[in-house]
């Protein structure tokens, strides 16, 4: 019977370490789940979203803008990774007769403009010339944070552009255009200065869909609401405001959006899918040759929202090595209100330098759980073992 006795703890003792080391790989697998990149392999999201139109009975489309930015910030995408183009010269205008309120909807339930809306590119800042240098990276030192695409090659960005266009150009405030060209021209610089992981460009103009025929740059998806020769509509008017308040294209692609939260796994194909050109009064385009994935593994908010993912790099590629760092050969200033030798004395007093060729290294996880296990293992055995024993000598 004490025999049995001694095996029944023995057993107990090794299912416990078992479990236990269950537990610690699942949590540490928890763990390196959330540091791993996404599956479109980015870190971070931004968003670009550009009214190229002013003017009072351009209201729909301060309102499609507007209620884009609404949207991304809502799905998570802050404000410092959102750059808003936009003529700024509605909300307050004298024939609004609903002061600093913009809205998409003659319900009127929601204002747009709110007390929380970030303009960054405000009037008659919003040019050509700045949406490309913005895109491009090349703005002057003295620009802001908050006017710099601050991106990377592990950057997910979503581009929306609304306004009044034509075949393969859109016009900014009615003084200049913008070509397919110049905007192929400056998605190929991004690529070439890897400021992107994966774009998604998304355009609302008469003709829109031609303004993408030029872009022949890597991991670029590409969507519009009309075709050659088609126009682009707005969706309702409101009645009170005196003009139409959003356009059809984007109100149907919000009409998705807000069913759709951060955890959502909705992808960009069912919002495609969602296109119907009787309802749009146009036909909706997409570009999907130059994009690497299938647009069903896509979720929306690779776009539309953020992730917080953070990537560890390997230790054997990227340790510090105190080696790779030049010594300072210049002489060390003395401390003010002491004299030299006091100011060895303080020197004498700092904490010692690591040595030569030292290397910060993290061990291999594989390792690390092997040796886990082992320790649970032999812990358990160990102790439920001399409560064996000393049961079977008593």
């Amino acid at each position: 019977m004490r025999f049995a006795t001694v095996i029944k703890y023995i057993a107990a003792s090794v299912c416990i370490a078992s479990a236990l080391a269950i537990s610690v790989t699942t949590n540490q697998q928890d763990v390196e789940g959330f540091f791993k990149k996404s599956k479109s392999g980015h870190t971070n999201n931004w968003a670009v979203l550009v009214c190229t139109s002013r003017f009072w009975f351009n209201y729909r489309h301060i309102a499609n803008t507007l209620s884009m930015y609404r949207t991304v910030k809502r799905l998570g995408i802050p404000d410092s990774n959102i750059i808003m183009m936009l003529a700024d010269d509605v909300a307050c205008n004298s024939r609004n007769i609903f002061p600093a309120t913009v809205y998409n909807n003659r319900d009127r339930h929601l204002d747009l403009y709110g007390e929380n809306v970030e303009v960054d590119y405000r009037g008659y800042e919003v040019t050509v010339e700045n949406f490309i240098r913005l895109l491009t990276g090349r703005v002057a030192k003295d620009t802001p944070r908050s006017k710099r695409l601050l991106t990377d090659d592990q950057s997910n960005i979503l581009v929306y552009m609304t306004g009044h266009g034509g075949e393969e150009f859109l016009k900014f405030q009615d003084a200049e255009e913008i070509s397919a060209y110049d905007l192929g021209d400056a998605f190929q610089q991004m690529y070439e200065k890897k400021r992107y992981n994966e774009i998604l460009f998304m355009i609302d103009t008469c003709q829109a869909n031609t303004m993408y025929t030029k872009i022949h740059s890597p991991n670029i998806l590409a969507t519009g609401s009309s075709e050659l020769k088609e126009s682009s509509y707005s969706h309702h008017d409101d009645p009170d405001i005196g003009v139409a308040v959003i356009d059809r294209f984007t109100y149907y692609v919000l009409e998705v959006l807000e069913k759709v939260d951060m955890q959502s796994k909705a992808t960009i194909k069912d919002l495609f899918d969602t296109y119907n050109a009787h309802l749009l009064r146009s036909t909706p385009g997409v570009r999907a040759d130059l994009f690497h994935r299938p647009l069903d593994q896509v979720l929306l908010t690779d776009f539309f929202g953020n992730v917080q993912n953070i990537e560890l790099t390997e230790s054997n590629e990227k340790g510090l090595q105190t080696e790779d760092i030049d010594p300072i050969e210049e002489a060390e200033p003395v401390a003010l209100g002491t004299t030299e030798n006091e100011n060895d004395t303080l020197a004498a007093q700092q904490p010692p330098q690591l040595p030569q060729g030292h290397i910060f290294e993290i061990g291999d996880p594989s390792q690390s759980q092997t040796w886990r296990y082992v320790v649970f293992v032999a812990l358990s055995v160990s102790l439920f073992g001399a409560l064996a024993a000393s049961s079977f000598i008593l």
